[in-house]
C-alpha cells in the first residue's frame, strides 16, 4: 500500500506545483489535508527524485535567515501529470462509477 501512497502523493505535489509554487513545510501541510501523514525524510527525497527527473525545478530563497527550496513543475512534469489525469479519469469510471 505504501507505493500506491507515494504515487498519490506525487500527484498531489504535481498538480499543486501546476497551480503555484511549492515548498516542503507547504507540501506537508497540504498533504496531511488529504489524509497522508508525511515526514520530510520522505518528502524531500520524493521531491529530489522528482527534480532529477525533471519533473519539477527548484529555486532556494532566504526567508526568515532560512534557505528554503521553491518547487514548480517543468514542461515535462505538466505533460506527465496530463496523462496521469486521463488515466485517473478511466480508472473513476471503472472504479467508482461502474458503468
Amino acid at each position: 500500500m505504501r507505493e500506491i501512497d507515494l504515487a498519490f502523493i506525487r500527484l498531489h505535489i504535481l498538480y499543486h506545483a501546476s497551480k503555484e509554487e511549492v515548498y516542503g513545510v507547504g507540501l506537508v501541510k497540504e498533504l496531511a489535508r488529504h489524509g497522508y501523514k508525511l515526514s520530510f525524510g520522505t518528502l524531500y527525497p520524493t521531491l529530489a527524485k522528482m527534480v532529477r527527473k525533471g519533473l519539477m525545478t527548484y529555486e532556494a530563497r532566504t526567508v526568515n535567515r532560512k534557505q528554503r527550496k521553491y518547487y514548480r513543475i517543468t514542461p515535462k512534469g505538466l505533460k506527465e501529470l496530463n496523462k496521469v489525469k486521463n488515466k485517473i479519469r478511466e480508472l473513476y469510471e471503472e472504479v467508482i462509477v461502474e458503468r
